[in-house]
């Protein structure tokens, strides 16, 4: 989890409250959301099982959520690029938050996860 506050840390603003404001909303989902760190960004699980990650895009220097099963997500908001399973929400850090968005792509990704779409070892 410390690495994790490290990541945040070391961003500049705005990116930093931004990306602190969707770590917040993501944690705030479902209880059984934990975060960890992997491949260098955050990682967010839904019973241990990944399911959204933050980062910043390279050239934009933009925030954004990467859902681990965006394709099983249908929102126009989303985009594909050259993912076959995954799907990027970008975030532009000098705006107010799309917070109904973002909480309608994530309670559906937690569903896929819910429901058993998407399996859950134990």
């Amino acid at each position: 989890m410390q690495e994790a506050h490290h990541y945040y840390l070391n961003k500049e603003e705005p990116n930093k409250s931004c990306l602190l404001a969707l770590r917040s909303i993501i944690l705030n989902q479902d209880e059984n959301i934990s975060e960890t760190q992997k491949y260098g960004m955050p990682c967010f699980c839904y019973k241990n099982k990944m399911f959204c990650y933050l980062w910043t895009d390279k050239k934009t220097d933009q925030p954004y959520m990467l859902m681990v099963e965006g394709k099983h997500l249908d929102f126009p908001e989303l985009e594909e690029g050259a993912r076959t399973r995954m799907k990027i929400f970008s975030v532009n850090p000098n705006l107010d938050l799309p917070i109904k968005t973002i909480e309608q792509i994530l309670k559906k990704a937690l569903d896929l996860y819910r429901t058993g779409l998407i399996k859950i070892k134990g």
